[in-house]
């Protein structure tokens, strides 16, 4: 994989959020490289010239909060880019934060990746009081993982590390996201994990202006069928209703199987 790649000093890894007491993000940027990314925003704060997935900055800090100042707390590892990209193995910024966090009492740390590589860390990960890992998956077809997510790893290979984490003990979850209209089928998705799986997140399909025309242009091409809708849906302002029928089918899909599902449709 060819890619700029930096290290950069920061002033802590750690910083408060709305979706955590706080948040970490050992790298800026994401090898991933998926089409749909709303990070790429990221790039406004860091000036980089270089596209979206072509660059990674490693984070380095020396300093970290006293243990017992996260007594109790919840940390969420990452919000903006995989903390398991293939870079970790290389400069291992994330288990050194993994094992600050297993020093620290009563401490709830929540890991959303792609990557299988998470478990290399179960050693410390189970020193941590609280952990939940969850995978971010969309769809079960490896040729749509492709097309959109061309460098992160097969939905067969998460799927076979939810269930080595799961039956490890480990509290594991799914993030469906992005829900791309009609090329997610979210039966599938829960069906193939509803054994392996504790927490199931769905989060639907946000076309920002950044990377609008990228993901229109790839579904025009390979999917043509569905460039109407997706006109529709993302141009013309049809999706508050296609997305509104969605939940509906997901809450009532989910309660028929004893499934208490976080929907984060907008």
């Amino acid at each position: 994989m060819s890619l700029k790649v930096h290290e950069v000093n920061v002033r802590s890894f750690f910083n408060p959020s709305k979706l955590a007491d706080f948040v970490v993000n050992p790298y800026v940027g994401c090898p991933h490289k998926c089409r749909y990314c709303y990070a790429e925003f990221m790039k406004k704060f860091t000036h980089h010239s270089e596209p979206w997935g072509d660059f990674l900055d490693v984070k380095r800090c020396d300093r970290f909060p006293r243990p017992s100042s996260l007594r109790g707390k919840h940390v969420l590892i990452s919000t903006v880019t995989d903390p398991y990209n293939p870079f970790e193995k290389r400069y291992g910024v994330t288990r050194q934060i993994l094992e600050f966090l297993a020093e620290c009492e009563d401490v709830h740390v929540g890991i959303l990746t792609k990557s299988d590589l998470v478990l290399r860390d179960r050693d410390v990960l189970k020193k941590i009081a609280h952990v939940r890992i969850m995978f971010s998956m969309n769809s079960l077809d490896d040729t749509f993982r492709k097309i959109f997510e061309p460098h992160a790893i097969s939905p067969e290979r998460r799927r076979n590390a939810l269930k080595t984490l799961h039956d490890d003990g480990f509290v594991t979850g799914i993030f469906q996201s992005p829900t791309f209209p009609e090329l997610t089928d979210f039966r599938a998705l829960i069906e193939s994990v509803r054994d392996i799986s504790n927490v199931f997140w769905f989060e639907n399909l946000k076309l920002r202006t950044l990377y609008r025309t990228q993901v229109l242009n790839l579904v025009r091409i390979h999917y043509p069928e569905l460039f109407p809708l997706y006109e529709y849906l993302f141009l013309h302002g049809g999706a508050e209703g296609y997305w509104a029928a969605r939940q509906a089918e997901i809450e009532e899909y989910c309660q028929q199987r004893g499934i208490e599902p976080a929907i984060y449709f907008s």
